[in-house]
């Protein structure tokens, strides 16, 4: 029977466990992060445990994490912004589950809070993935408004309402990649597959009246590992924390396409 495992220097190791500095404290949550450091590459990555007085720390994760930097280990490394759920820069995997730590609520998660970054992607340092062929990606589709005829001198190019609310569930997608980093035909072709993300982000071109570009998108996504390598497993739907629905949005975009060829 064939075994599978990692390399030696990949198998995640108990870290440091840094105790709760208040005397007293009684509500405990454990805050158990992977931990890197791309200075010392020849260490194994890590789960630091991190004990948090929630009575001193703010609802979120991400107060969480911020109260942990700022007060217990000024090393940790992650990435936020907005704090409002509107960048998608603190995107991670939290209790299992790829989300936003500022919308995540502690008091969501039983039992300990574990914290990983984003899955299948390159780590930079701790809670920070690699998004240089995501962002690569994202650019490959043109995302712009693009059009032949002249602009108007006196006003916008302007669209119906009905027009308009065909964007919806599109234009909201803040690039997160939550919805990216847990599709498995994105794990497994990441290189070459540009991922939900992606793809509803193209839908959304596709689907402004406004552009006059809509062939060549979709000519562009005519290949056998661009539009047709999702397989409809829907994790990319159960995942995005905006409630968009990426799968619906490919779906859409392959009835354009078999639209045009009938």
């Amino acid at each position: 029977m064939a075994k599978f495992t990692l390399p030696d220097n990949s198998k995640v190791v108990k870290g440091k466990t840094y105790p709760v500095s208040q005397k007293g404290s009684r509500n405990i949550k454990l805050f158990k992060i992977y931990r890197w450091d791309p200075d010392h590459p020849d260490q194994n990555p890590r789960v630091d445990i991190y004990e948090i007085d929630l009575m001193a720390c703010g609802p979120m994760v991400l107060d969480g994490l911020i109260k942990i930097k700022n007060e217990i280990d000024t090393t940790l490394t992650f990435r936020r912004s907005c704090r409002e759920g509107v960048c998608g820069s603190c995107a991670m995997n939290i209790d299992g589950v790829n989300t936003l730590a500022c919308t995540k609520h502690i008091d969501e998660i039983k039992g300990d809070v574990r914290i990983y970054p984003l899955p299948h992607m390159p780590v930079i340092k701790d809670l920070v993935p690699d998004l240089s062929v995501a962002y690569a990606q994202y650019a490959s589709i043109e995302p712009w408004l693009q059009a032949a005829s002249p602009e108007y001198p006196d006003r916008e190019r302007l669209q119906s309402p009905e027009d308009r609310a065909k964007l919806d569930g599109l234009w909201e997608c803040i690039l997160c990649m939550c919805c990216s980093t847990s599709c498995p035909s994105y794990w497994w072709n990441g290189d070459r597959y540009p991922g939900p993300a992606v793809l509803l982000q193209a839908s959304r071109w596709i689907n402004d009246s406004r552009d006059e570009y809509t062939g060549e998108r979709l000519d562009q996504l005519e290949d056998p590992y661009r539009l047709y390598r999702c397989h409809t497993i829907m994790n990319c739907t159960k995942t995005c924390p905006k409630g968009l629905n990426p799968a619906k949005a490919i779906a859409d975009t392959k009835q354009k396409m078999i639209g045009r060829q009938g």
